[in-house]
């Protein structure tokens, strides 16, 4: 459990560290991604989820 919230932290502390330093291109790419499909959005969340289990089994063993 503590290597969940730690990752959940880390995630958060990434996603606030890229708004603070560059709100303008994290808003340009939220409207961007607000007009894309839901199919071409589905398939970037089953990539980078595919990539992060990637990244832990590497990190993991």
């Amino acid at each position: 459990m503590s290597d969940l919230l730690t990752a959940v932290g880390l995630a958060l502390v990434i996603e606030g560290v890229l708004y603070a330093a560059f709100p303008g291109p994290m808003r340009r790419a939220l409207i961007s991604v607000s007009g894309m499909p839901e199919q071409a959005i589905r398939m970037g969340g089953l990539m980078a989820l595919a990539i992060g289990v990637f990244v832990v089994w590497l990190v993991r063993g």
